[in-house]
């Protein structure tokens, strides 16, 4: 006997299926909250604003408690005790919609078919409202509210659902009675979930993104740093790659330039210069990779120290009053610490044209101690004008950081007493050497 292949499922299994997979999310949904256990506004900066939520429940359950006993005796004549049992059962929940709403509906939704089938013994007055009293149905949205500001919108639909389906049950117990309140609570149910749910979407909305914010400027910081870095190395590629060209060719041009030369030196000479030239392609390609942007890198020397007065006058010519002091003898000063003190000159200068235009500036380049003191001191602006830029970066600090601490110097930044700036950098100067004292030696 042959079978034959089974085939996809039945499109009534599959509704099946479907359904009971809705209902056991909705079973879920209903009896585990969505959110920890903390209060509505636990965020807020104001004290008053955290505690706002607790004086409102703390208001509802002393408004409800007495209101409900009193409804209950006289308009339902349900006895004292009863009366006060449901009206605690039924308004002391109150208490829990701060932090934990769906755990009040747990008791509170009970405690409202209890009273509603109390009172369908007793003999209501004509004007009566079934089968939910005036106050429960009142309290009854208050809850439903902090549902929706708290719950996930299954959750919410699930509550509203539940609450429809009990309210068409009691009417179906008593037809004959007027079941008012449970149309008018389904109604008005529907309308404040959805203000509910729409509001704490919507602040939800907010937070995700201010999250987002948070995390475009930490990677707008980032990638700025990066890029600073990547500028950074191609200048100081330019110092690098001169000095290993100058190596290349003193070792090549040793064995012409130095008579007497035995053959294991010429050797020597010749691996220098091939090494040095390997290490100059390498430094090449890496510059490729760095420029992978497809722009060109720039043919001029690298300024330096000796540029300064060039710099300040071209930014006098600007219109910002500015005056350099730059000793007469700095001694030996490495291409990094050179190029690196023209770039934070360079850098505090435009600071101060963007920032405090017309301002008063005084740039000093002192050695002393065996280290390079670059300060650039700005005063405030001579008058209330508007800043060519509303709001910095904080790009040009970030370069200024990377380049002293590429020389192993430090940077001290911050505003003046008087309404200015001050940029102070420090970085190592190699050790003086006496002519007549010998090499350092290093231990192998």
């Amino acid at each position: 006997m042959s079978t034959s292949p089974a085939g996809p499922p039945p499109p009534a299994d599959g509704l099946v299926s479907a359904a009971r997979r809705n209902l056991r999310e909705l079973a879920h949904g209903l009896s585990h909250a969505s959110h920890p256990s903390t209060p509505l506004l636990a965020g807020a900066p104001k004290p008053w604003q955290r505690m706002l939520p607790y004086v409102v429940v703390l208001a509802l359950t002393a408004t409800f408690i007495p209101v409900t006993i009193n409804v209950l005796t006289t308009q339902y004549d349900v006895p004292g005790a009863l009366a006060g049992a449901l009206g605690v059962a039924q308004a002391a929940p109150l208490l829990m919609l701060a932090h934990r709403p769906l755990q009040a509906w747990w008791i509170i939704f009970p405690a409202d078919i209890a009273g509603a089938l109390v009172v369908l013994s007793r003999s209501p007055g004509p004007d009566a409202l079934w089968p939910w009293t005036a106050p429960a149905l009142i309290a009854y949205l208050f809850l439903l509210l902090a549902l929706g500001l708290r719950e996930t919108r299954r959750t919410v639909v699930g509550v509203w659902v539940v609450t429809a389906a009990a309210g068409a049950a009691l009417h179906l117990v008593a037809p004959d009675r007027a079941a008012d309140s449970a149309l008018l609570l389904s109604i008005l149910g529907a309308v404040v979930l959805v203000i509910g749910a729409a509001v704490r979407e919507r602040g939800e909305a907010t937070r995700r993104l201010a999250e987002q914010e948070t995390i475009s400027e930490a990677e707008r910081a980032q990638r700025t740093l990066l890029e600073e870095r990547t500028r950074i190395a191609r200048e100081l590629h330019d110092v690098v790659a001169h000095h290993m060209s100058v190596i290349t060719v003193q070792a090549d041009s040793a064995p012409y330039r130095i008579s007497g030369l035995s053959e294991p030196a010429q050797e020597e000479f010749a691996s220098i210069a091939a090494a040095a030239r390997e290490s100059l392609g390498e430094m090449r390609r890496l510059l490729s990779v760095l420029r992978s942007d497809g722009t060109e890198g720039d043919r001029a020397p690298q300024p330096g120290l000796d540029r300064l007065q060039q710099l300040v006058e071209a930014t006098v010519r600007a219109g910002l009053p500015a005056e350099l002091s730059l000793a007469a003898e700095l001694g030996e000063v490495p291409p990094a610490v050179d190029l690196s003190a023209y770039r934070i000159v360079q850098e505090a200068l435009a600071n101060v044209v963007r920032h405090a235009p017309g301002a008063r500036t005084q740039v000093s380049v002192r050695a002393a101690a065996g280290h390079l003191n670059v300060l650039v001191v700005n005063g405030p602006a001579p008058k209330p004008v508007a800043p060519l830029e509303s709001a910095g970066t904080g790009h040009g600090l970030v370069g200024m950081r990377e380049r002293v601490r590429l020389t192993g110097g430090t940077l001290d930044t911050g505003p003046l007493p008087d309404g200015g700036f001050r940029v102070a950098a420090r970085m190592p100067l190699p050790p003086a050497v006496s002519p007549s004292a010998p090499p350092p030696s290093e231990d192998l």
